[in-house]
């Protein structure tokens, strides 16, 4: 009688065989070659990948980059147009504390706030007019993340991930550095009903970068080729489910992902390691001082992940630019924490040749009112705010769009952040319309039902 269960034989041939070799994840996972003829990317695309630095919480455009003379001039003032819902109507005109001046050949306006930033002004795109659906932060930071406002869908870098598939089939195509546990949690770096292997895998939490360690990357318990026999046994048992239950998206993403964890040992420490680098880059981020040591980090993280070929990287501030008191002392520590490592990135990866095909795109997930919250705050804006986007096939020293003369509501060239998703995808070769993923019935896609690709930003 024939035994059926596996030699130890069989088993280590299974790491061939049944995902820890051979596996192909693009196709197995539901990456492009699953997309068949619907989608095939455009292999000229001035994009490869994305980084996302996350400014959470909301920084204030009308003090960093959308300079408006008449908030300076009526200080104090009523705001002579009905305010959002929501917002306290009787509030008064707050000014902004800071000096703007333009900068580079482009003339672009920045506030004395981020001084490292203006010096790259001219690499810039900025767009002044993004505007968005949920006045709070879980509704305006799930449709920044996934394109929707209150479903749970999947995120960007995950949609990303499904339609390129992975450059290097070591490492994860998603990574999200030290993201918020509140706000939407996981559901901001997940794959909801796409295949697992497309969720993000986490670096830190919160803002903070920590040992820059995936948790739990290492066996603490048993040697290297004693996890093997195990990590060969348990796909050996996942793949036998699957033939017993048949095509299953749910067991093939815990197969590719168990397979993708057991490369990724042999790998991701030496990325993941920023004591390779020289004294004169981690002098470039910030790295060694204070306050810019823990952002600096994350950002010098996300270019060596990109480096070697991870697609879509999100660096997270924690939800620290949400300012409804103390304007003042709380964006001056926001942007000296991250103004001089969002600068030492740019100019690294330029220097490395590295920003033409890496589109880096910065932002929160809505603004901040002209008129007062209290006596030295501001609300919550999603109805006229700025984002900037830079290399990765992007017109530099451009401005786009405008916000009404306060800079309270988008009203030239509005970009809505589905336009900004059919964008980034459009960058990267994917067509946001045709880049679907059929469930429950219906075919699903990161834009729903909207969006514009926005033509005059492209380079």
């Amino acid at each position: 009688m024939t035994s059926r269960y596996p030699s130890r034989r069989d088993l280590l041939a299974s790491l061939g065989s049944l995902g820890l070799g051979g596996l192909s994840l693009n196709s197995a996972a539901g990456g492009t070659a699953a997309l068949g003829s619907r989608l095939r990317p455009d292999p000229d695309a001035a994009a490869k990948r994305v980084i996302f630095l996350f400014m959470h919480g909301g920084p204030s455009q009308v003090d960093l980059f959308d300079y408006k003379p008449r908030l300076q001039r009526d200080d104090g003032k009523p705001l002579p147009f009905a305010a959002a819902q929501h917002i306290d109507a009787k509030s008064k005109l707050l000014k902004s504390p800071w000096k703007f001046r333009r900068h580079g050949g482009s003339g672009g306006w920045v506030s004395e706030l981020l001084p490292q930033t203006a010096r790259l002004i001219d690499e810039l795109c900025v767009i002044h007019s993004l505007h968005s659906r949920g006045q709070s932060h879980g509704q305006a930071v799930s449709m920044m993340h996934t394109g929707s406002d209150n479903l749970v869908r999947p995120s960007v870098g995950a949609w990303i991930s499904y339609g390129l598939g992975p450059a290097n089939h070591n490492l994860p195509a998603f990574v999200s550095i030290s993201p918020a546990s509140g706000h939407g949690g996981p559901r901001n770096y997940g794959a909801a009903f796409l295949p697992a292997i497309h969720q993000g895998t986490r670096i830190g939490r919160s803002g903070t970068l920590g040992e820059a360690e995936i948790p739990h990357l290492r066996s603490r318990r048993m040697s290297p080729d004693r996890q093997r026999d195990q990590i060969a046994l348990i796909q050996s048992l996942n793949h036998e489910h699957r033939r017993q239950a048949g095509p299953d998206t749910t067991i093939r993403g815990a197969i590719d992902s168990l397979a993708l964890a057991h490369r990724m040992q042999r790998e991701t420490p030496r990325v993941l390691d920023l004591n390779t680098e020289s004294a004169h880059t981690h002098r470039l981020y910030g790295i060694g001082s204070k306050p810019t040591d823990n952002f600096g980090r994350q950002c010098l993280l996300a270019r060596r992940l990109i480096e070697h070929g991870v697609r879509y990287v999100e660096v997270s501030t924690g939800n620290r630019w949400d300012q409804h008191g103390n304007l003042k002392s709380g964006h001056e520590k926001n942007a000296a924490m991250t103004d001089q490592p969002i600068a030492g990135l740019l100019a690294d990866l330029k220097a490395r040749g590295l920003l033409d095909e890496t589109l880096v795109v910065w932002g929160g997930e809505f603004g901040r009112t002209p008129i007062a919250q209290g006596t030295n705050g501001r609300d919550h804006n999603p109805q006229g705010f700025t984002m900037w986007l830079a290399g990765g096939g992007v017109r530099p020293g451009l401005r786009y769009g405008a916000t009404d003369e306060y800079g309270y509501y988008a009203v030239e060239q509005r970009v809505h952040v589905h336009d900004l998703h059919a964008t980034m995808l459009h960058l990267l070769g994917l067509d946001h319309e045709q880049l679907t993923y059929r469930h429950a019935g219906r075919d699903f896609r990161l834009t729903d039902v909207f969006g514009s690709v926005i033509g005059d930003i492209v380079a």
